[in-house]
């Protein structure tokens, strides 16, 4: 899954930054109004996380109106130094899923993000099943026809992309932009290098194939 953190203290940021990376989520990071705003506009997030004081032309606040009035509905955490009721009542207002008041424990917005991604429109569950094949989000385990598969972070993100949008071709562009963050170095064979790491775990030892090439666009899995 991939998180937008629009944050103006580089300590923060970075702290966050590396505890979201750390559960497997693909990050990416800005630290003022202006550019937070262009990110959070125009590149698909899962979920983003706003400082509601931010230097630029945009705050938070303003972040949050702009991608509710362009109906963008990716799930937003405000974070704030502000912790009175009004405050709290605005960012809500202003179209904001969560508030969370600086200083807070990295676990309590972990826990956060993950309760927002459970419940999105298509009801996002935490056990999620392709088939005789299962992946559980928050204990990271994998398993098929009841066997243990050890993945890589980066393969348990790309395998759990896959398995919310089962049957759903995906393209390499869709797939790089949720399962990697904006500053990495994609090559254009990564995704195919990266399912090939898949299909070598969670198919070649099976008898039937989960993961589907579909030629000249991308990659789908499904139970056939």
């Amino acid at each position: 899954m991939r998180v937008l953190v629009i944050e103006d203290e580089h300590k923060i940021a970075r702290a966050l930054k590396k505890a979201l990376e750390q559960e497997s989520y693909a990050v990416d990071l800005s630290y003022d109004g202006d550019d937070g705003y262009s990110m959070a506009t125009t590149e698909p997030y899962d979920v983003a996380i706003i400082d509601r004081m931010i230097p630029g032309e945009y705050d938070g606040l303003a972040i949050v109106k702009a991608m509710r009035g362009a109906k963008i509905h990716t799930p937003v955490i405000l974070l704030t130094a502000k912790a009175t009721v009004r405050d709290r009542t605005e960012g809500l207002d202003a179209g904001a899923d969560d508030y969370l008041v600086k200083p807070f424990a990295l676990e309590e917005l972990l826990a956060r993000v993950r309760a927002l991604l459970r419940r999105p429109t298509e009801q996002q569950a935490s056990i999620l099943t392709v088939g005789e094949l299962t992946l559980n989000t928050l204990t990271y385990d994998v398993r098929r026809n009841g066997d243990e598969i050890r993945l890589t972070s980066k393969e348990f993100a790309l395998l759990e992309y896959l398995m919310r949008n089962p049957g759903r071709p995906l393209s390499k562009d869709v797939i790089i932009s949720h399962v990697w963050d904006y500053d990495a170095d994609i090559l254009p064979n990564t995704v195919e290098v990266y399912v090939k790491y898949l299909r070598t775990k969670i198919d070649v030892p099976y008898k039937t194939e989960l993961i589907h090439t579909i030629r000249g666009f991308g990659y789908k899995i499904e139970a056939k």
